[in-house]
């Protein structure tokens, strides 16, 4: 495991030390050129905002990933989502959810990531899931063992137990790539008379985007908490930014945190 780890993490470095230099060049490049912030509305938008007025009633929080290898400075992949849930203030912002959202009986549902032995033998696989199977990121023992899961990468981050392990948190079964379509969460949310949901949680670009897309397809109406969700910034892209591209164009509903403790608070 340590060689793995060891050999990844290299291999990372060596990615953001490139895209540091191209960014660096670009720069000085551009001294004389204003700033631009990329994750600001645009001035003239060309669609219609997202118009959902939350239903406590009929609504809950969907948190995903909210796990130590993503959230923790001590998590494999800090590296790469360190800056973006920092700046972004995400674990903050998950807490006050969870607070409001508790508060105002709402329902609360997670969706988390978990990986088994074999799920490291998958002989067709994507980016992002050989990185993370290289890393180890989200690894179990098994789904009937809860040995070394304590405190774990893949364990919820500590701050969000008091939460989590309230015995009304719905803890939905693992989903193995980035949608829910593998996992009971849509089934669980269902018997709980939801029809909406405000989304939160990890990755921005991949899991978050991908819950987004498959609940609109099953007539959920969905609304993303837009400062309590994280992504990489690597050479390849600014998964925040193109998430927030692609909420701007489907979510029924864009929100602040601060927005949304508003519409839940009772």
């Amino acid at each position: 495991m340590l060689g793995r780890e060891m050999k990844f993490i290299q291999k990372l470095s060596t990615a953001i030390l490139a895209g540091a230099v191209i960014l660096a060049g670009a720069g000085a490049s551009m001294a004389a050129q204003p700033v631009v912030d990329f994750y600001q509305d645009p001035a003239k938008p060309a669609l219609t905002k997202g118009n959902m007025k939350l239903d406590v009633s009929k609504a809950a929080l969907v948190v995903i990933d909210a796990q130590n290898d993503f959230m923790s400075p001590e998590g494999t992949a800090w590296p790469v989502l360190g800056e973006a849930v920092t700046e972004r203030n995400v674990i903050p912002h998950l807490d006050q959810l969870f607070a409001a959202a508790k508060q105002a009986g709402m329902v609360v549902a997670l969706s988390p990531h978990h990986y088994y032995e074999w799920d490291h033998t998958w002989k067709v696989q994507g980016p992002l899931e050989i990185f993370q199977h290289e890393l180890g990121i989200f690894d179990r023992k098994g789904p009937y063992t809860l040995e070394g899961f304590e405190g774990s990468g893949a364990d919820f981050l500590p701050q969000f137990k008091k939460y989590i392990e309230d015995g009304k948190t719905i803890i939905a079964s693992p989903h193995k790539l980035y949608g829910p379509q593998q996992n009971d969460l849509s089934f669980q949310l269902r018997k709980q008379g939801v029809t909406q949901i405000v989304l939160a949680g990890m990755l921005a670009n991949m899991c978050v985007e991908s819950h987004l897309r498959e609940f609109l397809e099953e007539g959920f109406e969905v609304a993303v908490i837009r400062d309590a969700v994280a992504a990489p910034k690597l050479p390849e892209g600014d998964g925040n930014l193109a998430a927030l591209i692609n909420f701007r164009y489907m979510a029924n509903g864009l929100w602040t945190t601060d927005e949304a403790v508003k519409m839940i608070a009772p």
